[in-house]
């Protein structure tokens, strides 16, 4: 085969490498428009698994390459020209990224690959005999571009500013340094890749870039201000420009790449001209090498070149896309939280203590978690866990507690630890009333070691159910049924009970979850409203819209319910407004069309929940909290958005909420919510650091890591886990066992089935070991 690279980056040259080590039959040609050695960045970082990767690929130029490497270990975190903290075990190697290119240069030509320098290419009709084209040409590929209606671009730019520099000054750690300015924070991302020069990249706000006057200053002018700012940390040493010869500004917004599809005919995509990866993260040349080892894996795999080139070509391209998509989707999404967080480091500097901003740092892309910074540098994390645990404890601990086994209070209410067992609907109440499998299930569960257990959506009405088989807060035999269940937590547990009422609207009237989740009953179905004649789905009732009396009598009938709860001893108070109940409703665009004081503006949209809530607190206890769950997006165009959810908050909380509860969508059916670990942590983590009040995080946390590496970023004061107290009703229990910490109190009747984990779980490590 006859194929033509263009692009001489890493991704070009390391896959000529890699196709010539495996079939050196086919003729590889890579075309760079740059002159030799010149290459915009200063230095790479790679890790040891992919350090790996090139070794079992080339181990020569692995070995080039590893001769040439600056090794590292820590992280060192400055704020206002102190260093805050400083951790260990990261294991960091950087090289000069021109000295990659030579190293990879001298390589490809070495196996025959022929490398072309300064020759820009404009039309690829130049190479109507290669058997395949690479397109390698980087981020701003005019091969895709060339192609853009077949490769289907999507190309996200980043808000925050930043310039690639280069210094003398030799940074004896990974530096994230943050300076405060007169228009806003500015910060430096700094490493030293060889003996004599590190990178150092200089990132802020668009805001803060304007506020400065970067955006009337020439180049020189910005690397000056740049260099004053940053003196405390360069030792009189300057900031270095390698882009001046080429004539170009410093400054620059990322730009977040991907591809719809990344071959089209006999044209493929790798490196940065099918996808990126934000530079704090510093996978972008590792996805490049990556990339072209898969691609040169495939061809080789499926015979491009022994056969009739046209099939296995089309086969070779689809298997090293199926393949590397998934990987390249997870280091983007790694790399999208460590871009947002740095695009919002005002909200966690402003809001976090010194040692939890650098957890977050250290945290932020959700790669590294709370057991991996025990693994990486055990002293560091169990100093920070004292700190956590002494701004609950009122002093440090001698021994270092997990953040989620920290107490925590809501107005009177202690919490032992941040551990919550989420609202679950059982559906299997006897018209509304809880029975022996209610006292059962929540009985057990706070026997089990959380801090907190909710009950399911209680309803204030009968047509306010979900199912016939939700329970409900509505006849005196409901009370006495939850108080028999109250006073069992409170008497056999050291858990706290929450009590979540809600109305199902739209969503009412419906099948038990595993008879059809949101299916209207087959008979005996019952009136539904909504604040419009909106229905939940096309196979729904169309609500009827409620009227000023309707919303009266609702509205009485929470407060009915709050006092009932009281009087059965709860110790907390919850109001759902969210997943598209009748609150919910009224709250999101998508299913509230009404056009009097009630509709339109989000302002009005929340007046009737607020009406609601306000009446409730205005009968609940003083001293007892209450939290209100909301969704945090809709996950629909048109809909509820991250910045709407800010303001649903604040509005709550001004009204009286010592807690909001961040759930997110349920709100329509055409939801395409993006799901993955913690998922809708992220709206809890706006909303408490921008807010500056309590939040409780849910969706898709199962792991004590996800609970401690939440809690102890700030990026929720408690953790709802729903599917893991259903399959272990004592989860909690179990997690500290596992975390060597005793200081969960078991029920003496099952202390010794603790004792008998506690050596299952010894023998367990010691056999890790041994293995």
């Amino acid at each position: 085969m006859k194929i033509v690279c263009i692009g001489g980056g890493p991704a070009g040259l390391y896959f000529g490498i890699s196709l010539k080590l495996r079939q050196p039959e086919h003729e590889v040609t890579v075309i760079e428009r740059n002159p030799c050695g010149v290459t915009f960045g200063w230095g790479v970082v790679f890790s040891d698994q992919t350090l790996g990767n090139l070794h079992a690929n080339d181990p020569k130029s692995a070995r080039r390459i590893q001769e040439s490497f600056a090794h590292w270990d820590d992280i060192a975190v400055h704020v206002g020209g102190k260093e805050i903290t400083r951790s260990g075990g990261h294991g960091f190697v950087g090289i000069a990224r021109r000295r990659l290119l030579e190293i990879l240069t001298e390589r490809a030509v070495e196996l025959g690959v022929e490398v072309q320098f300064e020759r820009e290419v404009e039309d690829l009709s130049e190479f109507a005999d290669a058997d395949l084209i690479v397109a390698s040409d980087g981020a701003n590929s005019k091969v895709r571009e060339r192609y853009a209606e077949k490769f289907g671009p999507s190309i996200d730019v980043r808000r925050n500013k930043y310039i690639w520099l280069g210094t003398r000054k030799l940074f004896d750690a990974f530096t994230f340094a943050f300076e405060k300015t007169e228009a806003g924070w500015v910060w430096i991302h700094a490493y030293r890749f060889d003996r004599d020069t590190s990178t150092c990249i200089v990132e802020c706000s668009p805001e803060t870039w304007k506020g400065l006057g970067f955006d009337r200053m020439e180049p020189e002018e910005s690397i000056a201000l740049c260099e004053e700012i940053f003196a405390p940390y360069l030792d009189g040493h300057g900031l270095i420009n390698n882009m001046r010869h080429l004539g170009k500004a410093p400054w620059l917004n990322f730009r977040r790449i991907s591809n719809e599809r990344w071959f089209y005919d006999n044209i493929v995509l790798i490196g940065d001209a099918a996808h990126t990866a934000h530079f704090s993260i510093g996978s972008g040349t590792k996805l490049a090498l990556e990339d072209a080892i898969a691609l040169a894996e495939k061809l080789q795999e499926h015979g491009a070149g022994r056969q009739p080139y046209g099939w296995a070509l089309k086969d070779a391209l689809e298997s090293y896309e199926a393949e590397r998509r998934l990987e390249v989707l997870k280091l983007q999404s790694a790399a999208r939280n460590s871009t947002e967080w740095f695009e919002n480091v005002p909200r966690y500097i402003n809001s976090l203590e010194p040692m939890q901003f650098a957890y977050s740092l250290l945290t932020r892309s959700q790669r590294v978690s709370h057991e991996n910074l025990r693994l990486r540098d055990r002293n560091w994390l169990e100093k920070m866990e004292r700190w956590f645990a002494g701004r609950y404890l009122g002093k440090p601990p001698k021994d270092p507690v997990p953040p989620m086994f920290t107490p925590f209070s809501l107005r009177n209410m202690e919490l032992m630890n941040r551990v919550v067992v989420s609202p679950m609907a059982m559906y299997s109440a006897e018209d509304g009333t809880p029975n022996d499998f209610h006292l059962v299930h929540w009985g057990t569960r706070a026997q089990g070691g959380a801090g907190l257990v909710f009950t399911e959506m209680t309803c204030v009405t009968p047509q306010g159910r979900i199912s016939p088989g939700c329970c409900g807060m509505y006849k005196p035999e409901h009370e006495a049924a939850f108080k028999r269940i109250v006073d069992f937590v409170h008497t056999h547990t050291h858990a706290k009970f929450a009590l979540q009422l809600g109305h199902s609207g739209i969503k009412g009237s419906t099948r038990r979850g595993w008879e059809g989740a949101d299916q209207p009953l087959e008979e005996g179905n019952w009136e539904v409203i909504g604040p419009s004649p909106v229905p939940w789905s096309e196979d729904n009732q169309i609500p009827r819209e409620m009227t000023y009396e309707d919303m009266e009598e609702v509205k009485e009938a929470f407060v009915r319910a709050t006092k009932m709860g009281e009087r059965a001893g709860f110790d907390m108070l919850e109001l759902h407004c969210a997943h598209g109940y009748l609150l919910s409703s009224f709250i999101t665009p998508l299913l509230n069309r009404r056009t009097d004081e009630y509709g339109g503006s989000l302002e009005n949209r929340l007046r009737y929940p607020l009406e609601v809530f306000r009446a409730m607190r205005e009968v609940w206890p003083e001293e007892k909290p209450m939290s209100v769950r909301i969704s945090a997006t809709d996950w629909v165009d048109g809909g509820i958005t991250a910045d709407d959810a800010v303001e649903i908050a604040r509005a709550f909380w001004e009204a009286g909420a010592d807690l909001i509860d961040v759930s997110a969508g349920q709100t329509s059916p055409d939801a395409r919510p993006v799901y993955g670990r913690m998922f809708q942590t992220p709206f809890s983590d706006r909303i408490r650091n921008e807010l500056g009040i309590a939040t409780m995080a849910v969706g898709n946390i199962w792991e004590a890591d996800h609970v401690n590496s939440i809690i102890a970023a700030g990026r929720a004061d408690l953790c709802a886990l729903a599917r893991p107290h259903l399959y272990d009703p004592y989860w909690t229990l179990r997690r500290a066992i596992e975390l060597g910490y005793d200081g969960v109190p078991w029920p003496d009747q099952y202390l010794s089935g603790k004792a008998q984990l506690k050596r299952n779980v010894e023998r367990a490590s010691q056999m890790a070991q041994v293995i």
